[in-house]
């Protein structure tokens, strides 16, 4: 028998058997995922100006298409609201992968806007002297040499700069996008894995301190895979409990709503220790994103070894994208077991609180010291998404978006004091600072001040939402002990302001770079965020008010 006969009776048994005679194309709204889309599309421009731009171009080419990109997304992100895809017209997108409503556009616009911001403290390049006549940034000359290395010497006598870093930062803005818009378990894996192995390798590529940062990487990268290994297995047990990855479909099992089984999973299907294993691991994976105890041991370490103005870039982007995917997951997915997980996350609320707080009175170095302040503002953003009300995720988006241009802007003013070895952080060379230069220290006391949530800042206006929401939504204990850990948060952010303004300035110690406009413009954004969110935040309240409803 021929080729072509056995072929054909092969087609014909196949169509007989298979009712199905075509595979439908999947239906994608482009236009609503146009903010995560334009982001992407300029990740891969950025790589191939890489591959195919003079070296001596590439930093400019990539600064003025990643500022266009962020930009056109944040475009893109307010279109969408305007056309009422934050209220009314909330949609599930993407064959239902993607949900497009209120939470999912305040994030993703908060993210583009401290990612623009981020975006400029990378670009600056006037801190350090000159190296060999050539302008230097805060990343390794080139990344692949060994620290101390003749290749390095040679990099950096070539005047070489490691211009990976743009495209890196929009790959990892493009995972973060997706993070809190992802409405299966699987997007959501995929966007954390999207966002997570940009920053393992940013955290790397410290010009100074190089072993330290590259040590900083590792750990980082261990634990975040020990922490997507969690995720995943979770994810494999509540597909194993209800037969799906949509989180409408699981939210519907675990309220007892479905009444088809598959067979293949009859034996599981409803079976409730899948259901408690499985999102106790899923949750535990977006609590270390979090830096929630006892989630956080990587904090301070990176925090500390990564290049500033990446540390600045992943407290303020990484807790906004995972806040809001926590936020998505327990309460459109598991909103009928809040009686099982709020006692847990009461738990871990009160310790991260006081965690924080506690061991950062004893950090010695302004970048841990600001590490373990982001440990104990999780604490505080946890009291707001154990409310389980409306007005407890308002109060989560807004104090996001208050938190994050702080943030910023105080690791922007970092970046500033300097002193033969680069960045000088330890605490004790920032004594006198506000008589040696008394603007850069008043800027930095205006993120302290509003770290510890002190009134006329945006850190008052977010900590009283979010207590408000806790008290309302019965959680009036873990509120009083929010605000013990504040008094105590508070104490060591007065320290620093009284060791600036209040001790002698140390002879030959750090003096304060004059930065470009770059590191001006972050550092003043972050000011007046601060300023205007602390002094008239209603109308910013009524905005995460309004995008506060999750479709389902």
């Amino acid at each position: 028998m021929s080729a072509t006969a056995v072929h054909s009776l092969w087609t014909t048994a196949a169509a007989a058997a298979d009712p199905i005679s075509k595979i439908d194309a999947p239906k994608i709204e482009y236009g609503q995922l146009s903010p995560t889309l334009i982001v992407i599309g300029a990740a891969v421009v950025g790589v191939l100006v890489e591959a195919f731009v003079p070296r001596k171009s590439r930093y400019h080419a990539q600064l003025f298409l990643s500022v266009v990109a962020l930009a056109a997304a944040f475009a893109a992100v307010v279109a969408l609201a305007a056309d009422g895809y934050g209220t009314t017209g909330a949609r599930i997108a993407a064959m239902g992968a993607i949900a497009v409503d209120g939470p999912a556009l305040f994030l993703q616009g908060t993210i583009l806007l401290a990612s623009l911001v981020g975006l400029f403290t990378f670009a600056e390049r006037r801190l350090d002297p000159e190296a060999h006549g050539n302008l230097v940034d805060s990343f390794a000359a080139q990344a692949a040499a060994v620290p101390g290395s003749d290749t390095e010497k040679a990099a950096v006598k070539a005047g070489f700069t490691t211009t990976e870093v743009f495209p890196l930062l929009l790959f990892a803005v493009a995972g973060m996008l997706v993070f809190p818009s992802a409405n299966d378990l699987l997007t959501l894996f995929i966007a954390l894995e999207v966002f997570s192995l940009p920053l393992y390798l940013l955290c790397a590529l410290a010009r100074r301190k190089r072993l330290m940062s590259q040590e900083a990487a590792v750990k980082y990268f261990l634990l975040g895979a020990f922490a997507s290994a969690f995720t995943l297995f979770g994810i494999a047990l509540l597909y194993g409990y209800a037969g799906s990855v949509s989180y409408g479909t699981i939210a519907q099992v675990v309220d007892g709503r479905v009444t088809t089984v598959d067979p293949a999973l009859a034996n599981t299907m409803g079976n409730d220790a899948l259901l408690l294993v499985g999102a106790a691991m899923v949750v535990m994976g977006l609590l270390f994103k979090v830096g929630a105890v006892p989630f956080h041991m990587w904090t301070p370490d990176v925090y500390q070894g990564a290049p500033t103005p990446v540390t600045g870039f992943m407290a303020a982007a990484t807790k906004v994208a995972a806040f809001g995917a926590l936020l998505r997951l327990l309460y459109v997915v598991l909103p009928g077991m809040r009686w099982d997980w709020r006692p847990v996350m009461w738990g871990v609320a009160i310790v991260t609180m006081l965690g924080g707080a506690i061991v950062a009175i004893t950090q010695t170095d302004i970048k841990r010291l600001l590490a373990y302040s982001s440990i104990a503002h999780a604490g505080f953003i946890l009291a707001g998404v154990i409310a389980t009300t409306p007005d407890g995720v308002s109060s989560v988006l807004f104090y996001l978006a208050a938190y994050s241009f702080v943030t910023i802007g105080a690791f922007a003013v970092v970046t500033l004091v300097r002193d033969a070895g680069g960045e000088a952080t330890h605490l004790s060379k920032w004594a006198g600072l506000g008589r040696r230069s008394p603007l850069v220290a008043a800027v930095f006391a205006v993120f302290l001040l509003a770290f510890a949530g002190i009134p006329l800042t945006s850190g008052f206006a977010g900590k009283f939402a979010v207590f408000k929401a806790a008290a309302e939504g019965g959680a009036a204990p873990l509120v009083v002990i929010g605000v013990i850990s504040s008094a105590v948060a508070a104490f060591f952010y007065i320290r620093v302001i009284v060791l600036m303004f209040f001790s002698q300035p140390r002879p030959g110690g750090p003096t304060v770079a004059v930065p470009s406009p770059l590191t001006m413009t972050a550092i003043g954004v972050g000011v007046a965020v601060t300023l205007v969110l602390g002094v008239a935040p209603q109308y910013f309240l009524d905005l995460a008010g309004q995008a506060g409803v999750f479709v389902r």
